[in-house]
């Protein structure tokens, strides 16, 4: 028997502690080879944690709800060395399983024994893992199954949807035949290659994505002709406020709760009942996180008096959650009720926490610069229907200030630092974020790498890619990680000129203001000073005063001034 310790991970640059939000597995259960065992929150993401080896959960060394640091053994995993499968061979074939058909190859899936040892009277079985989304891409959370066990699915059919905070992917059925196991719930983060489904592949199975095999008896699901039966004994009870009591998976009518439902349900009160007459916008109907909010700003945080039950009245076929009606009563607030309580959302949230604690960190300096880019206006205003007709993409002006930051940080290299303790760690590689505003939900940064080695076609191209990703929400998670410097065009948006909050753990954002045109003063050398018309910006800079003085700001503001006034019509594009 030998002992193997589970350990409180990195997650990533500047990351030095996690949160046990969830033990997926409990102690004395028995856990496969990369098979989800906790999920983890940090500051920036919150991700599964598989399995180093298979055996038995001995101990669990960390509550739920404890933050330690990275590194710390918050685990115990007892194995039998001899059960310990190799991931550089097959496992022995079993006597009575038959041979895997040639569209489900070995090499496919991770070591077999974890699928020998699953029940079925499928002929074989083929295990779903992780995905890798993406170079340097290590994890993935479950969001949605689209299929439940025992469901028929196709090849290539969607059988689960992946996302992190801010990217979403669906992931297709390797295999056509059976959902036999679901083995990582909705809202857990696990590593790439960890098997989190199995597919039975039964001979002659066709694909029927609407088809359920019937679950088992403790969960058994009414059949469709008795959705009227089963909320008049859901919704019998009063709709009061719930005592926080626990949420289970499936309702009454088997409605299906996804783990982020459920903790919000609990937290605020909401009671089973309450959940099951929600029209869920979801797929398949069922209840999100938006719906479940919705209901909560709707009901209030009042208890409710004891209601009359809720009359159903719909035909035998129709959707049980969307036959029934329900008026909550509204909480009134302040003046004649006109205060309106939004939930924040997650991005939201993230977004609050990382500002507040930007400014706790840094000392924030912001110096301002006159820009006169008459000629760059010019250059671009001549080119952008032949660039986009060349290259495919609208010639805007982030490129360009991208290249003038990229520019002053080589001249500047404490401009490309961090912060780390008592040390100046001076990034040698230009990786520059830019902030794109996702509707009215919030903004995020993606990174363009290696900026210093692009010209401006390059950087034009790859900051048009990472704003498509980020506003259809699909950027990969380090496409926003490892940022050495920020630039966030206001001006975009009409904005003159603004005091941005440092990205951490960088030390320095470049916010550039509206382009405008303005009479300015200038020197002719025939005529002396004239009046001209002339396109004019404003840039700030704002600087971690704890590294960045006042005359580097300025010095850098400057050099960036040169590089952006130096565009003119005699540049090639």
């Amino acid at each position: 028997m030998a002992r193997v310790e589970v350990s409180m991970p990195k997650m990533g640059e500047s990351i030095t502690e996690g949160t046990v939000l969830e033990w997926i597995k409990k102690a004395g259960d028995t856990i496969e080879l990369d098979e989800a065992l906790l999920e983890i929150g940090t500051d920036k993401v919150d991700t599964e944690v598989p399995s180093p080896a298979a055996g038995v959960l001995a101990e669990i060394l960390i509550e739920e709800g404890e933050t330690v640091e990275v590194g710390t053994v918050i685990a115990v995993i007892e194995t039998e060395v001899s059960e310990v499968a190799s991931t550089g061979s097959a496992p022995p074939a079993q006597p009575d399983q038959a041979p895997a058909p040639a569209e489900a190859p070995v090499q496919a899936s991770p070591p077999a024994p974890a699928a020998a040892a699953v029940e079925s009277d499928a002929s074989a079985t083929m295990d779903v893992l992780m995905p890798k989304m993406g170079e340097s891409i290590m994890e993935g959370t479950v969001l949605t199954w689209h299929k439940k066990v025992g469901d028929d699915i196709g090849l290539d059919e969607t059988l689960l949807e992946i996302a992190t905070d801010k990217v979403d992917t669906e992931v297709p059925s390797p295999a056509a035949g059976k959902v036999h196991e679901i083995l990582t719930d909705e809202g857990e983060t696990v590593d790439v290659g960890t098997r989190i489904a199995v597919i039975a592949l039964v001979a002659g199975a066709a694909p029927s994505p609407g088809a359920v095999a019937d679950p088992p008896a403790k969960e058994s699901t009414p059949a469709a002709s008795e959705p009227p039966a089963i909320l008049a004994a859901v919704v019998s009870a009063p709709l009061a406020m719930g005592d926080g009591a626990s949420i289970p998976r499936t309702g009454p009518g088997g409605e299906f709760y996804s783990p982020l439902v459920r903790s919000i349900a609990e937290k605020e009160g909401v009671t089973i009942g309450e959940l099951a007459v929600i029209a869920g916008s979801g797929r398949e109907a069922r209840v999100t996180k938006d719906d479940l909010l919705s209901y909560l700003q709707s009901r209030g945080s009042m208890p409710v008096a004891a209601p009359a039950p809720v009359v159903v009245s719909a035909p035998p076929a129709a959707a049980a959650r969307q036959t029934v009606s329900m008026e909550p009563t509204p909480i009134v607030i302040g003046e004649a009720g006109r205060t309106e309580i939004i939930k924040m959302d997650r991005m939201r949230q993230i977004i609050a926490e990382h500002m507040v604690r930007s400014v706790a960190t840094s000392a924030h300096v912001t110096s301002f610069a006159e820009i006169d880019v008459t000629d760059l206006v010019k250059l671009r205003e001549a080119n952008k229907a032949a660039f986009q007709a060349r290259e495919g993409i609208k010639l805007t002006y982030t490129p360009f200030f991208v290249f003038a930051a990229v520019e002053a940080l080589k001249d500047y290299p404490m401009m490309n630092a961090s912060v780390e303790g008592k040390e100046i760690h001076v990034r040698k590689a230009y990786h520059v974020s830019i902030a794109v505003a996702i509707g009215s939900s919030g903004l995020v940064a993606p990174v363009i790498r290696d900026a210093g080695q692009k010209n401006v076609t390059g950087l034009a191209h790859a900051a048009a890619d990472l704003a498509e990703r980020a506003r259809s929400k699909k950027l990969l998670p380090d496409q926003l990680q490892g940022g050495t410097f920020t630039v966030t065009n206001v001006g975009s948006l009409g904005s003159l000129m603004g005091t941005p909050i440092i990205n951490q753990p960088q030390v320095g954002i470049l916010a550039t203001g509206a382009i405008k045109k303005r009479p300015v003063v200038m020197e002719d050398p025939n005529l002396g000073d004239v009046i001209a018309i002339r396109s004019i910006m404003y840039v700030s800079l704002s600087y971690d005063h704890r590294i960045i003085d006042g005359a580097m700001a300025s010095s850098f503001l400057r050099r960036y001034t040169e590089v952006l006034e130096s565009f003119g019509p005699h540049v090639e594009l």
